[in-house]
Formats: C-alpha cells, structure tokens, sequence
C-alpha cells in the first residue's frame, strides 16, 4: 500500500469514527474507500472490521452505567453476538474472492438501506415501548435473532446496529436508552469476535489497519465535540446517499463487467 492510499485510509477513517459517533454508517465510507485504493474486497473487509474495533468499545463504555443492571441480559446475549460474529466471520473467509466481489453492492445497498430506516425503527420502538406493556419475556427468546443478526454483523457488519435494537425491541419490553446500551454491547462483542478471527487469517493489511484505528479513535473524539453543531439526522441521511450512489456504481460495473 503506497502512502497516498494509506493517507486516505486514514482520512476515511477519521470519517467514520465521527460518523459513527454521531450518527452510525461509518463502515459505508470506509470500506469503499479499501476497495478504491486497491484491496481485494475479501481483505478490505477483514481490514475494516479489525481498524473500526476499539470505535466500538468506546461506544460500549459511554454507555456502561445503562449496563449496570442488565448482567442476565449481558450473560445470554453477548455470548450469542460472541458466537454468531465468529461464524460470521468464518463464512467470510470461506466466500471466494469472485464471490464476495459480486456480492458487494448488495451488502452496501441493504446496509445502506438499513441505516435509512434507523430513525422509524426508533420512533417505532418508543411507541411500542410507551403501550406499557408489563409483560417481560425471557431474555433467552432473543438469544437466537440476536445470534442471526451478529452473523451478518460478522459477514459485512455495516447497519448491525439497527438490526440488533429492533430484534430487542420486540423481545424485551423496556427503555428505549438501556436496549440500546444493550445493543452497544452486543454490536462490540460481535466485532470483537470477528476481529480476533480475522487477526489470525492473514487478511488483515495491519500498515492500514492501525493508521485507521488511530483516524477511528481522532475521528470519535471530534465527534464528540461536534455533537453539539451537527445533526446526526442530516449527517445520516449524507452517508446513506454515498451508500446508495456507490453500492449503484459498484451494481453497474458487475453488470458492465
């Protein structure tokens, strides 16, 4: 990787980590970018989910005191986003390159397509969870959903998020901020697995990955500060736009090519 790519790996990277602090999508800007800068789709994936990592960690511990009091919930649920970004992963690294490739535009398209109902799943789960419905289901009925959706999470990951909270909005009756705390753990534990995974699978570009875990970690500070002057909806509905216009061209290329 020459240095005006790795350059802009990091500038993607910073990218998302503000993204995703604000709004969430980052991986719609950054994996496109290892794809234009020359990596196989295969390893541009790999590499993405290990440099975004520790950006879901910070997501996590912003959270911690919403986690405090759901330790049943933590200990079924996050061995299932565990288990099911492991296999995620594994499937992965056992499509074939060509595969993979063809399948890209439709990974960013439905991601993209799930970042763009974000907003109505929330305004969604906050009516139903205003019925006041008293009746708890065992946190055990979400362990299976939960493990189907970190599978994807694994394979791609890009719109994880907003499959997991609408999972648990169905399943478990409580405030909207403790699900998505709740959601916050299982999308790091399902990267987690998957990275640890993909460490060892020789895939990793690592001179990209740590410049882009260190843009990731810049980029979530400066979101943070920004919190105040920028509206995640606008920002949101910005990356869904790039998603649907790349995943379309990448659409058109393996039907050109």
């Amino acid at each position: 990787m020459n240095l005006i790519g790795t350059i802009f790996a990091a500038l993607a990277a910073i990218a998302a980590g503000l993204i995703n602090a604000l709004a969430g999508g980052g991986t719609l800007i950054t994996f496109p970018v290892l794809m234009a800068i020359g990596l196989p789709a295969v390893s541009a994936n790999v590499t993405n989910t290990v440099a975004l990592c520790p950006g879901y960690l910070g997501g996590t511990l912003a959270q911690l005191k919403d986690l405090k009091d759901q330790k049943k919930r933590l200990w079924i649920l996050i061995p299932a986003g565990a288990l099911g970004g492991l296999i995620g992963g594994i499937l992965l690294l056992n499509t074939g390159e060509k595969l993979f490739t063809d399948l890209v535009p439709y990974l960013i398209l439905l991601a993209s397509s799930l970042l763009a109902v974000q907003d109505p799943v929330r305004a969604w789960l906050t009516r139903r969870l205003e019925q006041g419905n008293t009746k708890t289901p065992s946190e055990v009925w979400a362990f299976f959903p939960v493990f189907l959706a970190a599978i994807y999470g694994g394979y791609f990951g890009a719109g994880l998020s907003v499959i997991v909270l609408a999972v648990l909005g169905l399943v478990l009756n409580d405030s909207l901020t403790r699900l998505n705390a709740l959601k916050q753990g299982i999308a790091f534990a399902t990267n987690v697995a998957a990275a640890l995974f993909f460490i060892f699978s020789g895939k990793v570009v690592w001179s990209v990955a740590l410049v882009m875990a260190v843009g990731a970690l810049l980029g979530g500070v400066l979101g943070g500060k920004l919190a105040s002057n920028i509206k995640p909806a606008t920002l949101r509905w910005i990356v869904v736009a790039i998603g649907f216009v790349v995943g379309i061209i990448y659409l058109v290329r393996s039907f050109i090519s």
